[in-house]
């Protein structure tokens, strides 16, 4: 076991180090959604995302629209 342990040092560590890691992220995301954080960082929920117009009707709860086509000038 010590010699398997050993011989295989640097990929249980780097393994370690990727649990961890992974652990954080998932912890940062759960602690943001459970702050009503967004997950892009907008201020208006999904005003970032490409589709926020399709998936919202495009417009954010304070009335601003959010999709791309409303700012464009025609």
């Amino acid at each position: 076991m010590l010699s398997w342990l050993a011989e295989n040092l640097g990929t249980v560590l780097i393994s370690a180090g990727l649990i961890v890691i992974v652990a954080l992220i998932i912890r940062s995301i759960v602690k943001n959604k459970k702050a009503g954080k967004s997950s892009c960082g907008a201020k208006c929920g999904c005003s970032g995302c490409a589709l926020a117009g399709k998936c919202h009707g495009g417009a954010c709860s304070d009335g601003h629209r959010t999709d791309v086509g409303s700012l464009k000038n025609n």
